[in-house]
């Protein structure tokens, strides 16, 4: 047998140790992983009772300011918006099922007299066939089994949205021993940044839901005025369906449009080409223009990030991440703002943002020695407040002096121009 080789003393040896630390905390990851994939759906109720929460909670405070008692604000909110809702529901579902039944009604006649149309120029004949040959009996069957198929998921995801109504409640109730259970889970030293990524989640939800009743409003004014000047009955209702339905990114406009045109029907197929048309050019001036826009300026997200921001949260949950995609977008981008991570390519110096987060940090430990969790939260949240506000009042001012220094030079170019 050959003696072995020793190894030659050029030769070097890598040696890869990984300690276990780091074993434990990449089967904690992964661990972790698989649980929120098995917990998704009680996640994403979290979330959506976590954005309830945000954009209620502002109107809870300012009643309180105003002397009202926490519970009697949460009283009042919750009984304003059952109002709201009851209205709502009364308006809209019994016209829209009334029109529904007169359209099934008159669904044979309509084609008939669409047929005899078609076929009175030669160009349209091939379509007047296919309609002819189009079996309405089926279509409708199939339509109401897909309807009873879809009756139970709806069920179960209006039983979700309940579930985050109650748990939003709970959150507005109880809000300050959570937030102090949250503070308490936190070391002190990091409080403040918990603080302002609280206080800009909050502003993010709220922002959001202010773009979402601008696009709302819009298609809501857009409907009415089109269907009442085309004279179709019902205009209001079918405005207040299209702007309830307008929060589903994508598929809102369809669904919109959908009941506007069926109800145009009746007044001719003129007109109804007119609604269908109209709706079409909404639709692509909203989810080309308005959406970028709108979403852009108030969650800081470029009109590129909030479509792709929306693609991936259509694909991976469907409506209901594609309604949560752009806040959780700007929440995401906010965070790692707060947090000071440096991004590959980003080389800007942070040191003066650094220095700031140092003496507000140092503030807040002088001030909040010795309070309890909850109090400590309390001191945070409104450091983090004037923080905010002085901020907005550092952009104010630089915007209004950019403003002034392009006047200006503006000004000195026309008197350059008007010299001889």
């Amino acid at each position: 047998m050959a003696p072995m080789k020793e190894p030659s003393p050029d030769r070097q040896v890598v040696r890869i140790e990984i300690a276990p630390s780091t074993i434990a905390w990449i089967l904690a990851a992964v661990a972790g992983t698989w649980l929120l994939g098995q917990l998704w759906v009680v996640v994403l109720v979290v979330v959506v009772a976590l954005v309830f929460a945000g954009t209620f909670n502002p109107v809870v405070e300012w009643m309180e300011r105003r002397g009202l008692k926490r519970a009697t604000a949460l009283a009042l909110l919750l009984l304003g918006s059952a109002l709201v809702t009851g209205l709502f529901l009364l308006l809209t579902i019994p016209p829209l099922l009334q029109q529904l039944v007169e359209i099934v009604r008159a669904a044979p006649a309509l084609r008939e007299r669409l047929i005899a149309m078609l076929l009175e120029s030669s160009f349209s004949t091939p379509l007047a066939q296919a309609i002819q040959n189009f079996g309405m009996a089926e279509t409708l069957s199939q339509a109401q089994g897909y309807l009873l198929s879809y009756s139970t998921k709806t069920v179960v995801v209006a039983s979700y949205f309940a579930t985050s109504v109650v748990l939003a409640v709970y959150f507005l109730a109880d809000g300050k021993r959570t937030q102090g259970t949250l503070y308490a889970l936190v070391a002190r030293r990091y409080h403040m940044r918990l603080a302002r990524i609280l206080h800009n989640l909050e502003t993010i939800v709220g922002g959001y839901m202010r773009g979402q009743l601008i696009t709302s409003a819009a298609i809501g004014l857009f409907t009415f005025a089109l269907l009442s000047a085309c004279r179709v009955p019902n205009a209001l209702s079918l405005a207040l369906f299209a702007a309830v339905t307008d929060v589903i990114p994508f598929v809102g406009g369809f669904l919109a449009a959908t009941p506007a045109i069926l109800s145009a029907l009746p007044r001719g197929a003129g007109i109804t080409a007119g609604v269908a048309l109209a709706f079409f050019v909404y639709m692509e001036f909203e989810s080309r223009i308005l959406v970028p826009k709108v979403y852009g300026r108030v969650l800081r997200l470029s009109p590129a990030v909030v479509v792709l921001a929306l693609l991936v949260g259509a694909t991976l949950l469907g409506v209901m991440g594609a309604l949560l995609a752009l806040p959780i977008a700007a929440g995401l981008q906010m965070i790692l703002q707060e947090l000071r991570v440096e991004l590959p390519g980003d080389d800007s110096d942070d040191r003066t943002a650094r220095a700031q987060d140092a003496r507000t940090e140092a503030t807040y430990e002088r001030i909040s020695a010795g309070a309890t969790a909850p109090e400590a939260g309390l001191i945070a949240r409104g450091l983090a407040s004037d923080i905010r506000v002085a901020e907005v009042q550092v952009l104010a001012e630089q915007a209004r002096a950019a403003t002034q220094e392009k006047a200006a030079a503006e000004e000195k170019a026309a008197a350059e121009e008007k010299a001889p």
